[in-house]
């Protein structure tokens, strides 16, 4: 008999299409689930076409707005108008697109919608600028003249920040107060306050920093306006569309009684452009940009680096024959410095700043051999070159410029010394002749002088010895001293002069004058080694560019280290 422990159980043999049917048994659905009324969305779609609302509010501007429509009677662009026209194509990136006053409808459940939305009145973000990514700020004078709404202080407070932390040029499109206050704020918050200024520890942190601040004025600037675009390192004016000032025309005329006052004769450019608060004047807001564009080429992102130098045509080794007979011979004619300063800088490398003030004085920007260059010189067609309160100030400004920035620095000298007589006195010259003289002996960026003509007195001395050693040339009308001799003789012979009768005088000074001439022969200066070297005005360009150069390959590196380890602290403010 079979032992039933060893007995084998059947094998039940399955078909594929039963193991089908199981599968499909383990991975159906029992019954689809119904959509809940009030369910969101898994894929956020109710939060992104949200935001795309508001971002298409904010990016088309309502034609019936009263804002708008005063913006576009004064001549002015629509703030997008601005950043569209200014920065590079398909490059700008909004920062807080959506911030603003928005009211919100209730619907049901947890759903909301937006039914009214005013946007922020300062337009900020990311964008390239000939290729070079900057952050900006750009006012929006349509909503409520560009006053503080509730979003805009701590947008360009950020804004200031990430320029510090990203260490990228900072743009400034003012055209209205800028986030600065109004009157109203007190009836809607229901208090009043001590004015705040949040983002100025920002800005002055960038100033000195070296991080480009670049500012237009393309409307009214106003209180807080004003001040965010004359912190700036450089500034322009649109002359047909601004104008800037502390406080608008009708609280003018309730403070100083001074009615009827455009926001031209308050504060245009005849103004602000011809007294040194803005640098520039623009004929218009594209000028302006174009502006915009061609100081940032010439500076670094921030002090930490070295301008970026470009490759250019024009040959360091071209000479400039014409500068041979610039300079007259007979000493009372004049003659236009600039020409020289556009001889010898690249071709079409110039760009003057502050042509409109100060004007004893001529500063600018220029490159030589692709490399940028801070350019100073005197203008002997103003009150005979001589440096008065207002020229004094603004070499001053430009040397602090090149000094944050890295840029040496060229002077063509020909400086009779400081201003005299009663305006000059009134007008504090020799205050703000002292100021200049000691930014020249506090900033470290390279200088190298070209003594055209007269170097006199206090002001040719700290032009000329504020390096040590002296990096200086000098052209064959070079003529130097302690004073001048129109008026220098008088002085020094008072006493035998006075003692000759008319005739007896006349014939004397006339002797001592052609002595004195004859001994002033900028040769005998060089045999006593008291200039260093007398050039041929003709090779003035290739002397300069060999010591720029040389001034980028192994000078600048090493300030930049310098800089790094805290050894040297430029100043802009």
């Amino acid at each position: 008999m079979p032992d039933s422990n060893n007995q084998k159980t059947p094998t039940v043999t399955s078909s594929p299409a039963d193991r089908l049917s199981q599968v499909v048994g383990h991975v159906t659905t029992t019954k689809k689930r119904v959509k809940q009324k009030d369910e969101l969305p898994t894929d956020y779609s109710d939060i992104l076409n949200q935001l795309n609302d508001l971002r298409r509010i904010a990016s088309t501007p309502n034609i019936l707005n009263k804002g708008y429509v005063r913006q576009k009677q004064a001549g002015k662009l629509w703030v997008r108008q601005r950043v569209l026209e200014l920065f590079d194509e398909g490059s700008f990136h909004e920062v807080g697109s959506v911030s603003g006053t928005v009211q919100w409808k209730k619907l049901a459940g947890t759903k909301e919608e937006p039914v009214s939305y005013i946007p922020s009145n300062n337009v900020q973000g990311f964008a390239m600028l000939s290729g070079r990514k900057v952050v900006f700020t750009a006012d929006d004078f349509s909503i409520r003249a560009g006053h503080a709404d509730g979003a805009l202080a701590e947008k360009t407070i950020y804004m200031e920040k990430l320029a510090i932390a990203l260490k990228l040029p900072i743009l400034k499109l003012v055209d209205g107060s800028s986030g600065g206050g109004s009157v109203t704020t007190i009836r809607k918050d229901g208090f009043s306050y001590i004015p705040p200024l949040p983002s100025f520890a920002q800005v002055v942190r960038q100033l000195n920093m070296g991080i480009p601040n670049l500012g237009a004025v393309l409307g009214p600037a106003i209180g807080l306006g004003a001040a965010r675009v004359v912190a700036c390192h450089f500034s322009v004016m649109a002359a047909d569309v601004g104008s800037l000032f502390n406080a608008g025309p009708k609280v003018v005329a309730g403070a100083t009684f001074e009615e009827g006052l455009s926001f031209t004769d308050l504060g245009g450019p005849d103004m602000h452009c011809t007294n040194g608060t803005i640098d520039n004047l623009a004929a218009n807001e594209q000028e302006c940009f174009d502006q915009l564009r061609t100081v940032l080429s010439f500076l670094p992102n921030w002090g930490g680096k070295l301008p970026p130098v470009i490759m250019t045509d024009d040959s360091i080794d071209r000479q400039c024959e014409e500068l041979r007979t610039i300079i007259p011979r007979k000493k009372a004619r004049m003659y236009n410095a600039k020409r020289i300063i556009t001889a010898v800088v690249d071709a079409g490398s110039w760009f003057e700043i502050g042509a409109l003030w100060g004007t004893t004085a001529i500063v600018g920007l220029a490159r030589l051999a692709g490399c940028p260059i801070g350019v100073v010189s005197l203008n002997c067609e103003v009150n005979a070159g001589a440096l008065d309160a207002t020229g004094s100030q603004k070499i001053t400004r430009h040397l602090k410029f090149c000094d944050i920035f890295n840029l040496p620095v060229i002077q063509f000298v020909d400086v009779p010394g400081y201003a005299i007589g009663t305006v000059a006195e009134r007008s504090a010259t020799m205050r703000h002749g002292v100021t200049l003289a000691t930014t020249y002996y506090s900033t470290t960026m390279p200088i190298f002088s070209v003594i055209t003509r007269r170097v006199y007195g206090v002001a040719g001395g700290a032009m000329l010895d504020c390096r040590d050693p002296r990096m200086r040339v000098a052209w064959p009308s070079g003529e130097w001293g302690s004073l001048p001799l129109d008026g220098g003789i008088e002085v020094g012979h008072s006493a035998e002069l006075r003692a000759l009768d008319p005739a007896e005088r006349q014939l004397r000074y006339k002797a001592l004058e052609e002595e004195y001439v004859r001994l002033m022969n900028p040769v005998r200066t060089a045999n006593a080694f008291g200039v260093e070297e007398i050039i041929d005005p003709a090779v003035t360009r290739q002397v300069l560019c060999e010591w720029v150069k040389h001034v980028y390959d192994e000078l600048l590196p090493s300030r930049l280290q310098e800089r790094a380890n805290g050894k040297i602290n430029p100043v802009f403010y």
